[in-house]
């Protein structure tokens, strides 16, 4: 029997308004994995509620107290990295032993978020007069709302949910409705860690009934949003009805740079990595791989050779490297872009189709794909794949390859290989993404800052940077 599980409101687990319910599918087998509650309208105001009643006192709680709850948190999920990485993998498809590294990192940025709430730190500023100060304080903006995507259905919400609550906020989650949940067995946790009542909230549903509300709510003053670039610039538009703060982490479209210099093997083993990992459904992905034609051929050969190795399979196979994309429109969406790109002009060197036969028949599995003579004035060169694909494109030098990686809309990650000093000190001037891998694969970690330009989003998350986007300043100008 399915399990069903309700809305995680004001402490309690309650029906949905609407007693209304959604299907999650493993994507790896079809098989239905659970139920959660379809959310609406009325919910959403329920649990913007319990925040809204929760926040004073919370916000009054030492930062020591607030701090001990997200570390309470923490060691719990600790405790059942097991269990979440096997949850993570039935709704998404990621193989286990990715879905380990998910926790992990959510771990990380847990305690993050914990060991850093005592240095959200004020300013003393000399007054006017002999007799004055001028305080600059640090105070938590009221309720957030956060509205995770499906990639990480883990991690997004503990990157949300961990600065938030630690720098004093009260938090609304909505977790994406093809994967919620990690999302729903983490607010399992929040209950065991005895985090008060209100809190932490967690609504299930769409994005219309569900993501639009939380949105639209006047008692929202921070909107934190991990998802598609159209997505965000409509959660924008309609933020600006009730001024509140966005925050967005949007598209990617990462280039990957290798020069002739380069450590080619290491190179060729960070593209394939970066490029497949979570079945390329990473906002940080390796999206076009720019290639110095002096080692073109030599790259093309280790690279195709490492893409033959994939194992593609059930993500809960310890040997498997890649599993089902999410969906079938996700799918199909991926397969219309290759053949697109095929159209064009570029070459199919491997992969390109979906995969049937076996498990394959039960799940939505695509084909490792490589894609040789691409040209930068190609679709697929600027717009995003999320999925499995590689594309090369030759370039002469890295005035060429740094001309071609900026001409893009979005700006969050790029990488670069080379050895060359000065090449790598004018990427930090003319590169223009916010984070850059320079001679290693992806990866972001909780003490640094993931943030974009362009297309890529507004604002940033983790580190002591993403910590005080939870906080908004107060000038006091003190006398006696």
């Amino acid at each position: 029997m399915t399990t069903k599980h309700d809305l995680f409101i004001d402490g309690r687990w309650v029906a949905p308004v609407g007693k209304e319910w959604i299907d999650v599918e493993n994507p790896a087998t079809g098989e239905i994995v659970g139920q959660v509650a379809k959310g609406d309208k009325e919910d959403v105001d329920r649990a913007v509620a319990a925040a809204k009643g929760a926040f004073a006192a919370w916000k009054n709680r030492t930062a020591i107290e607030r701090a001990d709850y997200v570390h309470a948190l923490k060691d719990l999920l600790k405790r059942d990295k097991e269990k979440f990485a096997a949850i993570i993998t039935s709704e998404m498809g990621k193989p286990l032993k990715e879905a380990r590294v998910e926790v992990d990192f959510a771990i990380g940025l847990l305690r993050f978020a914990a060991e850093n709430t005592l240095r959200l730190q004020g300013e003393i500023i000399p007054g006017s007069t002999s007799e004055e100060k001028i305080l600059i304080d640090r105070v938590p903006h009221g309720v957030v709302g956060a509205i995770a995507a499906w990639n990480f259905p883990l991690a997004l919400c503990a990157r949300k949910i961990g600065p938030a609550i630690a720098a004093g906020n009260t938090i609304v989650v909505k977790p994406h409705e093809l994967t919620p949940l990690a999302a729903i067995h983490l607010a399992k946790l929040v209950e065991e860690a005895k985090i008060p009542r209100g809190v932490v909230n967690v609504v299930t549903g769409d994005g219309k009934d569900v993501g639009v509300p939380i949105v639209a709510h006047k008692d929202i003053r921070l909107i934190t949003m991990t998802g598609s670039t159209p997505a965000g610039k409509k959660i924008m538009a309609a933020a600006a009805e009730t001024l509140k703060e966005v925050r967005l982490e949007l598209g990617g479209k990462a280039p990957f740079i290798v020069m002739e210099d380069a450590d080619i093997e290491k190179a060729a083993e960070a593209a394939v990595v970066s490029r497949f990992m979570n079945t390329g459904q990473v906002c940080t992905c390796n999206e076009r791989t720019y290639i110095h034609e002096a080692i073109y051929d030599a790259f093309v050969a280790k690279v195709r050779q490492k893409i033959e190795a994939l194992k593609v399979g059930l993500p809960t196979d310890p040997q498997t490297d890649m599993g089902p994309k999410v969906s079938l429109p996700e799918l199909e969406k991926v397969h219309e872009i290759v053949e697109h790109a095929i159209k064009q002009g570029a070459k199919l060197e491997l992969g390109g189709k979906r995969l049937t036969g076996g498990v394959y028949d039960k799940g939505y599995y695509y084909a490792p794909t490589l894609l040789t003579e691409v040209q930068q004035d190609m679709d697929i060169a600027h717009d995003e794949v999320f999925g499995p694909v590689m594309s090369l494109i030759k370039v002469r030098d890295f005035d060429q390859a740094l001309a071609w990686a900026n001409d893009c809309r979005y700006g969050l990650s790029a990488y670069l290989f080379t050895h060359d000093l000065g090449r790598i000190l004018r990427m930090t001037r003319e590169l223009e993404f916010g984070e850059v891998y320079v001679n290693r694969g992806g990866g972001e970690a909780p003490q640094g800052f993931h943030h974009g330009y362009g297309e890529s989003g507004l604002g940033g998350e983790d580190g002591q940077h993403g910590l005080e986007a939870y906080v908004q300043t107060k000038t006091i100008y003190l006398n006696a």
